[in-house]
């Protein structure tokens, strides 16, 4: 013989009762307010040891910036001491000032890279 099982009766959904008004909450949507993310300045800062086509290499390949741009930005790090390489959201920053301090450290240079909010 068959093992004949009866599925199990499906639930009733409660019985709604009409609303009289009293006892209701309404809740009322604010519009959230939501500001941009802060931005981080990428500094490179000057010393003595670091060459200067190393600076311009590290502009190119960790900043994306032309010839040209990078040798601006090189001398006015060597003439002011420091110049902006870019300015990103705070976790790109990092991640950018980490990537350029690991660079400098395998090439056995001192080059210092620093991010301050913008």
């Amino acid at each position: 013989m068959a093992d004949e099982r009866k599925p199990p009766p499906t639930p009733k959904p409660p019985a709604v009762k009409p609303d009289d008004g009293q006892g209701a909450v309404v809740a009322e949507r604010q519009a959230a307010k939501v500001e941009p993310p802060r931005r981080y300045q990428v500094v490179l800062l000057n010393d003595d040891y670091t060459p200067m086509e190393f600076v311009v290499m590290v502009l190119q390949e960790y900043f994306q910036r032309d010839i040209e741009t990078a040798t601006q930005i090189m001398l006015k790090i060597h003439h002011e001491g420091r110049g902006v390489c870019g300015v990103y959201t705070k976790d790109v920053a990092s991640t950018k000032v980490e990537s350029v301090l690991a660079a400098a450290k395998r090439s056995g240079h001192p080059l210092q890279c620093t991010m301050e909010a913008a």
